[in-house]
């Protein structure tokens, strides 16, 4: 095998299907003409940036490596926001970028600059695959992608060098479980089985343990809050399960009702810049320590999360959580959220009339979210069974990640496809991958809160008593546009347009968008509610 077939196939052997991305004349190539020789499917996109986000939804559909192709310069430029988008969401992806030759880099000519140091702040790893054995290196950088902190890498690869002759595939590394820390875990049984009444906060290291921490909620009997990242770890119809933790102030009261307060997974970068409000003793679970947090613990454990939670979980004790304290508190949360609106579809009845459509449909799609003021209702109203039920970008927080990221989940699951929850602001930073998903044919369906703006900066415009300038647009037809691009499109101005327009989306085996008209007037109470 040359270079480009040996990562390929040593790819494949980590389960990565699919590569996405805008080519150049270099590596990039030989990669397009390998690709499908070792199952994997390149996926050609309208733009990097977005391609870069579908790897990263990808990588966490999948748990494989996510894979973003591009050319040199101004293609590894246009990906670099879903590269920061991989980083913060800690997501394994590797960026697969056209390299220079040395000749090119002792030029001063267009296009030429220094691409590591690019992406040197972004990456956890950088290769040109040009040593004795690039077959060590590739297999190093893929490891290096799936070790905490998860996350991106960089792989800078000419032509040249993708044509050199590579080695075998190397064995990968036999996984050895780490044991748990004795000593740690003594203590965080102690401080466990001090406490009456624990809450459980899971983040998104938590995904790939969800049924021992699931067994340690029942074996406490006491309330489990999620992050966004970490929706469907324990699942909405769980009854300990109360509702979203961001940091804010809706989720306060059930915490602070906590004499301790386990952290499961969960990282501070996917918390809002707010104070640490809570005095109780903190136990912090997690893969690794975080340099930098909100608190300091009083108590850690880091490692492997399953034999973790697992170890708790045979000494645990009920707690003194009654199911109704823990319910009062889902159903508090929950009501503060709601609101119907006058005029257009208020946002949580979007939400929830989506999945019941779903539902009669037979299927069960994923669902990914934008940023932007409708992600409340999209978080809070659509119920999840498992982790990765939500993709959003949290970490990063970038608007034009929903769409990127549904196609990305339907074509990894196209029985039940998946929906993209967008504003029409991140809508049209992203909505040429419409015509993506109709050439690939993703069973995707996009969902437009049309209200003309950026309605969190507009809330946030307002209450600063700022005069209303720089947020606020005319509405697009974007049903209109959709249909340009090759989608189905549909428009509601109204509850029942709505319906009609779901059962006709889910009826179709392509990609579809419904532009719905919203009355944004309820998004300033819930983001109150949430923050405070």
């Amino acid at each position: 095998m040359n270079t480009a077939e040996y990562l390929l196939a040593a790819l494949a052997r980590r389960g990565t299907k699919r590569i996405y991305g805008v080519p150049g004349g270099g590596s990039s190539l030989d990669i397009i003409a390998a690709a499908e020789r070792f199952g994997i499917r390149f996926i050609l996109t309208r733009h990097e940036g977005n391609a870069a986000m579908m790897a990263v939804a990808d990588a966490e559909v999948t748990g494989a490596p996510g894979v973003v192709l591009t050319t040199k310069g101004p293609g590894l430029m246009n990906a670099l926001n879903g590269i920061a988008c991989a980083a913060l969401e800690r997501a394994p992806v590797l960026l697969l970028t056209d390299g220079f030759t040395e000749k090119q880099i002792s030029y001063i000519t267009h296009q030429v600059f220094d691409q590591r140091a690019a992406t040197a702040e972004l990456v956890k790893g950088y290769s040109k695959a040009r040593s004795e054995n690039p077959a060590a290196e590739i297999e190093a950088l893929l490891d290096l992608a799936m070790q905490a902190p998860i996350g991106p890498v960089h792989l800078d690869l000419t032509s040249e060098a993708a044509r050199r002759p590579a080695s075998e595939l190397l064995p990968l590394p036999a996984s050895i479980p780490t044991p748990l820390d004795n000593a740690a875990l003594a203590k965080a049984r102690a401080i466990l089985a001090a406490a009456r009444k624990p809450v459980i906060l899971a983040g998104v290291e938590a995904v790939t343990a969800a049924e021992p921490l699931r067994a340690l909620v029942a074996a406490l009997g006491c309330p489990a809050l999620v992050t966004y990242k970490a929706k469907g770890v324990i699942a909405d119809a769980d009854p300990h399960f109360v509702g979203i933790f961001t940091g804010g102030s809706l989720e306060a009261p059930c915490v602070q009702d906590a004499d301790l307060i386990i952290l499961a997974g969960l990282d501070p970068v996917e918390l809002i810049l707010q104070p640490w409000r809570y005095s109780a003793p903190v136990l912090d679970i997690g893969l690794r320590a975080h340099p930098v947090h909100y608190v300091a613990p009083t108590a850690s454990l880091h490692g492997a999360l399953t034999p973790a939670f697992a170890a708790l979980t045979q000494s645990a004790a009920r707690s003194a959580w009654k199911a109704e304290e823990i319910a009062t508190h889902r159903d508090t949360m929950r009501a503060a959220l709601t609101w119907q609106g006058s005029g257009g579809v208020a946002p949580p009845r979007i939400v929830s009339l989506a999945q019941e459509a779903a539902r009669r449909a037979g299927r069960r799609p994923r669902i990914s979210v934008d940023a932007g003021a409708h992600m409340f209702s999209a978080t809070a109203f659509w119920e999840c069974a498992a982790p990765r039920d939500v993709l959003i970008s949290n970490g990063l927080a970038s608007m034009g990640f929903a769409l990127p990221a549904a196609l990305a989940a339907a074509l990894e699951n196209p029985a039940d496809g998946a929906i993209a929850f967008t504003g029409d602001g991140g809508l049209m930073m992203c909505v040429a991958e419409l015509a993506t998903a109709a050439e690939a044919g993703a069973p995707c369906i996009t969902i437009v809160f049309n209200d003309g703006a950026l309605s969190l900066i507009d809330i946030k415009q307002q209450q600063r008593q700022l005069p209303p300038e720089g947020v606020r647009w005319a509405r697009p037809d974007f049903a209109a546009i959709a249909e340009g691009f090759g989608a189905t499109g549909f428009r509601a101005a109204t509850e029942p347009e709505y319906i009609t327009a779901l059962e006709a989306a889910f009826a179709l085996q392509g990609p579809s968008l419904i532009d719905v008209t919203v009355n944004p007037a309820g998004y300033t109470a819930q983001l109150q509610a949430m923050r405070g």
